[in-house]
């Protein structure tokens, strides 16, 4: 059977030039770049290049990327590095909305006494710029981090990230934005940005996974998560991933390439396409945050009084790849909390599937998934009512 793959915010397909890249890596460059000798060196040489290359296509210099195992650790080393950086200020400013990889790490800095403020969101899952602002203005000097996400893993809502940098930086308040998600599937020039720290990671855009960073603004100081060696000009110890770095570079260059033509919009027409003809085949449906302005890829679709691990399951039975909410939280039977804390019905909430495209997707397998589809979540449903 064929793969329909719509799950690309779980994770891309390596572009072919990002496998032969890394082979060649993996064949030639297999030496420690920490080395001295001449060997090692060379390595050091493609790891440069490839830091060089990442830090163009993020607009800033090479010397502002950490190299990370990717985004779970990028945003772990922003939040919990920030913190033990700035003693006297103990808050964290974050949203219910975030990947675990921010949320949890906010509960895991609760428990050791960091207090943590979660933002309220309109029905949209957008942030509410009005209640920051007055916090700020309160309590600006107490505040280590506000961390918000740039678009959303499960819903593909846009924060409006250049307000928030803005409030963040007029009260002297350091930003951080977990960019998984937008990185590689939007432009993006941190140079021109009030952000201090991104995280980004390169299997979200057709690179390896095992491999991502942190942007890190001028001036600004975290104190390192991996102890170890002094690499990464020791803020992150340990060996450079070099075959991952050298893939991940290549990714980024085809990325900048991909963004400079018109296939977003040919993309996120094919995206409205298949959520239009959902709506008007299925019943009792609704887009997740469709009211919200979304990454052009990201169609988060509930259907009503069903479970969306069975919706899965069968949609993989017929070779549709899909997910339940953010695939690190896939098996669970609870409905996602992204989705809970924007208001949306539990009734509609636990049966939420999240399809995402990826700049490989064509309208032959939209047009085929949309066959199958409706005759899923019939028999599902038709189940469901002879029990």
């Amino acid at each position: 059977m064929s793969i329909i793959y719509l799950d690309s915010n779980a994770t891309t397909k390596p572009a072919d030039e990002v496998v032969d890249a890394m082979t060649g890596a993996l064949r030639e460059h297999w030496p420690n770049p920490s080395s001295t000798h001449r060997a090692g060196q060379a390595v050091r040489q493609q790891v440069d290049l490839a830091r060089e290359t990442i830090a163009e296509f993020l607009g800033c210099k090479d010397r502002q990327i950490v190299f990370t195992s990717g985004g779970t650790e990028a945003d772990n080393l922003a939040i919990l590095g920030s913190l033990a950086a700035q003693n006297e200020r103990n808050v964290l400013v974050t949203s219910r909305t975030e990947h675990d990889a921010v949320r949890d790490t906010a509960e895991v800095a609760a428990e050791a006494g960091v207090e943590i403020i979660w933002l309220p969101l309109d029905g949209e899952g957008v942030v509410d710029c009005d209640a920051l602002k007055d916090l700020l203005s309160r309590r600006a000097d107490e505040i280590a981090l506000v961390s918000i996400m740039w678009a959303n893993n499960e819903t593909g809502v846009i924060q409006p990230i250049e307000t928030i940098g803005a409030l963040c930086r007029e009260h002297g308040v350091r930003f951080h934005t977990d960019a998984v998600q937008w990185v590689g599937k939007m432009p993006t020039n941190v140079s021109e940005l009030p952000i201090d720290l991104l995280s980004f990671s390169a299997h979200k855009f057709h690179g390896p996974k095992g491999i991502g960073g942190l942007y890190m603004r001028r001036g600004v100081r975290v104190i390192k998560r991996s102890i170890g060696g002094s690499q990464e000009r020791d803020r992150r110890g340990g060996t450079e991933n070099t075959p991952g770095i050298v893939g991940m570079s290549v990714a980024a260059r085809l990325a900048r390439e991909w963004l400079s033509s018109d296939e977003r919009k040919r993309l996120e027409a094919l995206r409205d396409r298949f959520e239009q003809r959902i709506i008007a085949e299925i019943d009792e449906v609704r887009i997740n945050s469709a009211g919200g302005q979304r990454m052009w890829n990201t169609a988060n679709i509930a259907f009503r009084h069903l479970e969306a691990d069975a919706i899965v399951l069968v949609l993989s039975e017929n070779g549709i790849c899909a997910s339940a909410g953010a695939a690190c939280a896939s098996g669970s039977l609870e409905p996602s909390p992204v989705l809970l804390a924007m208001g949306v019905p539990e009734d509609y909430a636990h049966g939420s599937i999240r399809f995402s495209l990826s700049r490989y997707t064509t309208d032959e397998e939209i047009d085929k998934a949309l066959q199958i589809i409706p005759g899923v979540i019939e028999r599902l449903r038709g189940s469901l009512s002879a029990v």
